[in-house]
């Protein structure tokens, strides 16, 4: 996440952003065809928890995204975070329309749910070892992003990077970050916070995401790219029929 300025990914991320490849689906036929269009389907629906909840209130989520974690490779805690995320959103923006599957993409993406580079998200959501791309220093592919945050969310004083399982820019995440997992602490490592804090950039930049331009609009917005764009939809588009990626 770069705030609208667009970031080729480049070594490891690169890969995992360009691999479409469904693993299994090939020997599998009984696998449900992914849907095309945009935007992607909303997948399984929400079961209806306290939003308000103490604590770590996405963990009511927890039957409903171990019944789907395994068959699309992404970890429970990943998945209930993007659910309460979703959940938040459906409550105080209706009109955004927002999916737990968008969400899911983006993290794919961004980061395979947290787990780049042998990273794991722990039982209160925070991703160990921390999750930070590399300098945007105007390299070849790469954009220029002097430091906004004095080197305080992802070490570097000279450049910002991209941090957390989302990637968002120090700035961005200044501006929209936000705690979602009650310990009073808006951590963009957080994969709780960090898929809340998407989830409101994107209705913030996109309106309603359940017509093709307002989820284009929010996708381009969040990464200045077509072929990001249709991978997170692809990958979206999985998630949504429990496929993985």
């Amino acid at each position: 996440m770069i705030g609208g300025v667009l970031l080729k990914k480049t070594g490891a991320l690169a890969a995992v952003m360009v691999t479409l490849a469904l693993a299994g689906c090939g020997t599998d036929r009984d696998l449900p065809p992914i849907p095309e269009g945009i935007p992607p389907g909303p997948g399984t629906p929400l079961p209806v928890i306290d939003l308000d909840g103490p604590g770590r209130t996405a963990v009511q989520l927890r039957g409903w995204a171990e019944e789907q974690a395994e068959r699309m490779a992404i970890p429970p805690i990943a998945l209930e975070a993007y659910g309460y995320a979703a959940g938040v959103l459906a409550r105080s923006r209706p009109d955004c329309g927002i999916a737990w599957t968008t969400i899911a993409g983006i993290a794919s993406v961004e980061s395979m749910h947290g787990t780049h580079r042998g990273a794991h998200v722990d039982e209160d959501g925070t991703v160990r070892p921390p999750i930070i791309g590399i300098p945007l220093d105007g390299a070849p592919g790469v954009a220029l992003v002097k430091d906004t945050d004095g080197g305080a969310l992802d070490g570097d004083p000279e450049f910002d990077r991209a941090i957390g399982p989302l990637q968002f820019i120090p700035e961005t995440w200044k501006r929209w970050g936000v705690d979602a997992n009650g310990d009073g602490v808006a951590d963009p490592q957080n994969i709780d916070d960090a898929a809340l804090t998407a989830a409101r950039y994107l209705c913030a930049s996109g309106g309603d995401l359940t017509s093709e331009y307002g989820w284009q609009k929010a996708l381009l917005t969040y990464n200045q790219s077509r072929g990001y764009l249709l991978t997170v939809r692809d990958r979206a588009a999985a998630y949504s029929v429990g496929r993985r990626v």
